[in-house]
């Protein structure tokens, strides 16, 4: 299953691939990761075995261009959407390199761990184009000087990609939403209320909880993260359309999993 979901990946990031079939590609992806996490947790269910072990991730995130904090926020989002916490160590300087450390179940994180590499691609990738075809247009319309086209470049590019990682998540968390539904009905709309909990149940809801025990253990004294202040109307909308569009959709009402900066050293434990 690993090995089929790379292979869409990879198809996804062939460039010779048209926008929709890469997007087609990797909504595939998404949906086949998660289906397999619902499967795994059934067959532990049926087999009575325990619930399934929570771990970390480390994930870089690049600082290139000053956009590291907008990588963030979009990345921790998507993580959220898969029911896991995440907390970022090196969020200070606009252009240094960060690292979001992401707590969540194994098989959340084997999905991150294969997802976000391309899902990343493809959100800079968007965020170049619309960026570019941006200026090219204000280049067209007035005489703006060179510093004033870059300094709206920015701002454009950092709200396009805040913008493409809450679209996402909110893909997420429909398929997710999706999957719990039709969870209820296969068990059966009159079950009673004391009847055990589905595979997918266990996943969509119980583990969320465990996540966040485990999150507070582990990371019991976090800064919040400081706000955005690049706001671009424009670029915002683009993003969010374009994330829509990706259709990623996976996830379910899990909880709004938050992202924290860590003070220092405590990203170590």
């Amino acid at each position: 299953m690993i090995e089929r979901v790379r292979g869409l990946l990879r198809m996804a990031e062939d460039p010779s691939v048209t926008d929709a079939e890469s997007q087609a590609f990797t909504a595939k992806a998404a949906e086949l990761m998660t289906r397999h996490a619902i499967a795994e947790a059934e067959a532990r269910a049926q087999r009575g075995e325990g619930v399934e072990e929570i771990s970390r991730l480390d994930f870089p995130v690049s600082g290139v261009g000053g956009h590291g904090k907008a990588r963030v926020k979009a990345l921790a989002a998507i993580a959220a959407a898969y029911g896991c916490q995440s907390a970022v160590r090196g969020n200070t300087s606009a252009n240094t390199d960060r690292t979001l450390i992401i707590i969540g179940t194994v098989s959340a994180l084997d999905s991150l761990r294969v997802l976000l590499p391309s899902i990343t691609m493809q959100m800079e990738s968007s965020a170049r184009f619309a960026a570019r075809e941006h200026v090219a247009n204000l280049r067209e319309l007035r005489n703006y000087d060179r510093s004033t086209l870059a300094t709206e470049r920015n701002r454009f590019y950092r709200s396009f990609i805040r913008a493409y990682g809450t679209a996402v998540a909110e893909r997420i968390r429909e398929f997710r939403a999706r999957l719990a539904e039709d969870a209820q009905v296969g068990s059966g709309a009159g079950a009673a209320e004391d009847t055990p909990s589905t595979g997918a149940e266990l996943v969509l809801r119980t583990d969320v909880d465990r996540v966040r025990e485990e999150f507070a253990r582990r990371f019991p004294k976090l800064r919040p993260t400081r706000p955005e202040r690049t706001y671009h109307r424009a670029g915002y909308r683009a993003g969010y359309l374009r994330g829509r569009n990706a259709q990623l959709g996976l996830e379910t009402a899990v909880g709004k999993g938050g992202t924290h900066s860590l003070p220092g050293q405590a990203a170590a434990n």
